[in-house]
């Protein structure tokens, strides 16, 4: 072996151990895998941003559900039923200023399942109520309509609709920045149009720099 050989032997020798070096010394980066049964179980609960994200959803859908299922409403009128009602969710409208695609799917999503979960309603699948609501022309975040969701619960089957939005209010002060966003449903009865049932659950969340 020559010399040059060597010598671009040895530096590419030299280069490899940097990078190992590199690699081994925690700059670069690194995958953190969370949840129930990892090493990080709570990987999930920091705030990242003010954004809306899945914990969120979940404490504000589960904070109505809890209101939900002690109100004189369910306890009278479904709770306990031979035959349980069946429920439809009429699609939810983002009525903050941000884009809330992914986060849209996913509340539509936790509300779907904990109604199925409460064991007293029936509830109908999203995947049908959509196609239906194709076919009549109502779009994902629509503002509820009466006629048009007698139309769609007669073809569903159903007897009520739970309805309603989300809103946000975003604040500045100095370096402080604060959105408070608000979940507000309805469970509508769809024969009568009677409003069987609303609240609003709120939630804050904060940057300071």
């Amino acid at each position: 072996m020559n010399r040059i050989s060597r010598q671009r032997l040895s530096s590419a020798f030299v280069l490899s151990l940097a990078v190992l070096v590199f690699v081994s010394s925690g700059c670069a980066p690194r995958a953190l895998r969370g949840g129930e049964g990892t090493a990080n179980p709570d990987l999930d609960r920091p705030a990242m941003s003010v954004l809306l994200d899945r914990d969120d959803i979940t404490f504000l859908v589960d904070g109505y559900l809890s209101r939900l299922e002690s109100s004189n409403f369910w306890q009278q009128q479904v709770k306990g039923r031979a035959k349980p009602p069946i429920v439809a969710i009429w699609p939810i409208r983002n009525a903050t200023s941000q884009h809330l695609d992914d986060q849209m799917l996913w509340l539509l999503s936790s509300i779907e399942t904990s109604l199925v979960n409460t064991g007293s309603v029936a509830v109908v699948d999203r995947s049908r109520q959509d196609d239906l609501a194709r076919e009549i022309g109502i779009q994902q975040g629509s503002i509820y309509d009466p006629a048009s969701a007698q139309r769609l619960g007669r073809q569903l089957g159903a007897q009520y609709f739970v309805t309603g939005k989300i809103t946000s209010v975003d604040e500045r002060l100095n370096k402080k920045h604060r959105v408070q966003y608000s979940l507000f449903l309805q469970v509508i009865e769809i024969e009568t149009g009677l409003i069987r049932f609303q609240d609003q659950i709120d939630r804050s969340k904060q940057i300071e720099r």
